[in-house]
């Protein structure tokens, strides 16, 4: 999951007789699958939940564009390079559909961005872990971007409107990441001896992350249940967990790579794979910011952010000028102003 740890302010769900009734007509419009729509009448703890798991989200597209970019020039092929181009630039346009669905709830898309790359907002654990091979770029895809899919479908029918919409289409493309990332691996694994070794390895060493990242245990996810009471959520941690396990062990096996788990086995009884222990001190280590990339990923941000100032400059000055030529009553800028 993109979003890890949101806080909804609640740690658990109110009966209806703790609700106003505002709250009471809100909750059975959700109930009744009612979609909400930024003109809405919402809780608070609603829509900052919203903002809180929206943003977050977006920075984590953002964030994710780093560990696959710096490949695109060392991509194997013509071919390679232009797949991974198309892929970058469609998760820059993920965070753009997501900033602007943020912005329907009142948040300001230059205050959220602030809040990145001053380190006050999280993004998700799986961007602070190195791309140091090119199998790696396949891992992120098959694993990574299978993982996110995972999350994501329920999320085309979560109850606010704009982010339900927005994520129709970034699903659409996150399953033409998914295939890339797969495409590379079958690739390798049916190469040279070297090139499965260097596919096992990035196996190794992104499976854990990519199994965390629908976040902590369903015991350990105080606000989950507030946000699935709200449908913002629609499945539980574990269970989009499971789901991502039972559909990627088989295609592991089909690749000919083994999974880093010696306890992991089907389970006749549940009808699912069961896994060892997850490392959840690893986990929340990341989160914290103490991950192997945090610190390089948003001086990167940072920098981007900076490097681009006389772009969002020169943009707001060109829109003020285009407003005041709409408007010619209103006085017009000096000659000597800067623009």
């Amino acid at each position: 999951m993109y979003a890890q740890l949101v806080d909804t302010g609640e740690t658990r769900v109110r009966g209806a007789e703790e609700m106003s009734a505002e709250e009471q007509a809100f909750q059975s419009r959700l109930d009744a699958g009612v979609k909400i729509e930024p003109r809405d009448w919402m809780p608070d703890p609603y829509r900052r939940t919203l903002v809180r798991q929206i943003s977050q989200h977006a920075h984590s597209e953002v964030v994710g564009m780093l560990p696959e970019g710096n490949w695109i020039t060392r991509a194997p092929s013509l071919k390679r390079k232009a797949i991974l181009l198309a892929k970058v630039q469609d998760e820059g346009g993920h965070g753009m559909y997501l900033y602007s669905a943020a912005e329907t709830l009142g948040a300001s898309r230059d205050q959220m961005l602030d809040d990145l790359v001053a380190g006050r907002a999280k993004y998700s654990s799986i961007f602070n872990y190195p791309t140091l091979t090119w199998a790696d770029i396949g891992a992120i895809g098959w694993l990574v971007d299978g993982a996110a899919i995972i999350n994501q479908i329920p999320l085309c029918r979560c109850s606010y409107g704009p982010y339900a919409r927005a994520m129709v289409r970034i699903c659409k493309e996150e399953s033409f990441h998914q295939r890339q990332g797969y495409d590379i691996m079958l690739a390798l694994a049916r190469g040279t001896a070297a090139q499965k070794a260097m596919a096992q390895d990035a196996l190794n060493r992104w499976w854990w992350p990519a199994v965390m990242m629908h976040g902590p245990s369903d015991e350990a996810s105080v606000h989950s249940a507030q946000s699935m009471q709200w449908k913002i959520k629609i499945h539980s941690n574990d269970e989009l967990r499971q789901k991502f396990i039972d559909q990627t062990v088989p295609q592991a096996d089909f690749l000919g790579l083994t999974v880093p788990d010696p306890a992991l086995k089907w389970n006749e009884a549940r009808g699912h794979y069961d896994i060892g222990p997850i490392d959840w001190d690893e986990f929340y280590a990341v989160i914290k910011g103490n991950g192997p990339c945090n610190r390089d990923r948003l001086k990167t941000r940072a920098q981007a952010w900076a490097d681009g100032a006389w772009v969002r400059e020169a943009a707001a000055a060109h829109a003020a000028r285009t407003a005041q030529a709409a408007q010619p009553d209103l006085p017009q800028p000096s000659a000597t102003q800067e623009p």
